[in-house]
Formats: structure tokens, sequence, C-alpha cells
């Protein structure tokens, strides 16, 4: 009865040793994975939270710049070509002439 209490106690320690092995091996795995994942995200060149926040806001500055001065420009366009008047008292006091100086008919 010993010798088969023997070969069982060996199958345990073997069995032990085995799951150990394989622990170890899933654990350097991991680790391996992970550094691999590292080196290979650090090479993409990704930008931080905090960096994208920074340039969003500095584009959102600049769109509001950007629609102040085509207010400015389209205010300064209406300031340098004001609209023609065509009411019928305008062309009455041109003696009905056109915006080309040809009668109107």
């Amino acid at each position: 009865m010993q010798s088969q209490s023997r070969i069982f106690d060996d199958f345990a320690k073997v069995a032990t040793g085995a799951a150990g092995s394989f622990a170890g091996a899933a654990k350097e795995f991991e680790t391996t994975t992970r550094e691999k994942l590292r080196e290979w995200l650090g090479g993409m060149d990704m930008v931080t939270r905090e960096e994208f926040e920074a340039t969003r806001a500095l584009a959102a500055h600049a769109m509001g710049e950007v629609q102040l001065l085509k207010a400015e420009v389209a205010a300064l366009k209406a300031l340098h070509n004001p609209p023609a008047d065509h009411t019928p008292t305008a062309e009455a006091a041109r003696g009905g002439a056109g915006p080309d100086g040809q009668p109107t008919a």
C-alpha cells in the first residue's frame, strides 16, 4: 500500500511543479506582452489627453477670432461699397438714368 501512496505523492509533486511552471510561464508571457505593447504604442507618437485638450481649446479660440474678423471685413466692405439705391425717387433724381448712365425705359 505504501508504494501506491508513494506513486500518488510523486504524481502530486510533479503536478504541483507543472502548475508552478505554467503559472511562471503565464506570468512571463503577460510581462513580455505588456512590454511589447508599451513599445508599440510608444512608437505611435500619440498625444496625451492634456495636449489634446490644449490644442482643442486653441482651435476653438482661433475659430472665434476668425468669426470676429469675418464680421469686421464684412462691415468694412459695407462701408466701402454702399448698396446701390434703386428707389424711384433716386432714379428720378438721376433723370431716369440707370446705373450705367443710360436712360431707363
